[in-house]
């Protein structure tokens, strides 16, 4: 890839985020994670991204071999933008990344977007594996008549796919922040529920299993004098 944003460093680290640091480019890697996308549908997830912008990052990550393009078999011959092998290997990355942002994120502020893919991915970093062995439930959250997500936990695995799902064995609804309280901690499943604005459609079993097969660990304490890894 040519550019002239270069750190002049022979730095691993540095040729990273030449590749990836520019505005813009991990979120759009975020919503390719997801699966193959036209552009049109990267502009319906990132409302704020201008179109030139967006048609710069992608021609960038192409050129960095993070993407590609590819003509879709079907009759409509759509051009759609995934991730290439190289690029699929930021996925884990990008989750522990989502995850750790997390820590700090707190609520959402007047005009924040919140897509069915960010949801989606959400619950992917969120999502605690060790605590799921052994584990068969589907829970669906419905956010708004046009956010709707459902997850299936099996034995370790988890599968979020936007919609709903027939055979749910919880469904969340929240009504305000108290399921971002309880993925974070701040509340248990009976204090999330007596404040009346998360309801739930199943066994309340289920929602406090939920609070332990997806959580966002606390910020670590302040503590004074250096610290050494």
């Amino acid at each position: 890839m040519t550019t002239t944003r270069t750190y002049g460093q022979f730095c691993g680290l540095a040729r990273a985020l030449e590749i990836v640091g520019e505005r813009w480019s991990m979120l759009v890697l975020r919503d390719l994670m997801l699966g193959p996308k036209r552009y049109t549908d990267l502009r319906l997830g990132l409302p704020r991204i201008p179109a030139g912008i967006l048609s710069s990052r992608l021609n960038e990550l192409e050129q960095a071999g993070v993407i590609r393009r590819r003509v879709l078999p079907q009759l409509d011959a759509g051009l759609v933008y995934e991730l290439t092998e190289y690029g699929s290997e930021l996925d884990h990355i990008l989750l522990d990344l989502g995850l750790w942002g997390a820590r700090s994120l707190g609520y959402p502020k007047e005009g924040d977007v919140f897509t069915d893919d960010a949801a989606i991915l959400a619950l992917y970093a969120t999502f605690q594996e060790e605590a799921a062995r052994g584990v068969h439930v589907t829970y669906v959250l419905r956010h708004s008549e046009s956010l709707i997500i459902h997850a299936m936990v099996d034995d370790g695995a988890l599968k979020v796919s936007g919609g709903d799902h027939p055979a749910a064995d919880l469904v969340i609804e929240p009504q305000g922040p108290e399921l971002i309280d309880l993925v974070n901690g701040t509340l248990t499943a009976a204090e999330a529920m007596a404040t009346g604005r998360l309801r739930i459609e199943g066994e309340f079993a289920h929602l406090e299993l939920f609070t332990k097969l997806f959580h966002i660990p606390p910020k670590p304490a302040e503590q004074d004098g250096l610290a050494l890894h």
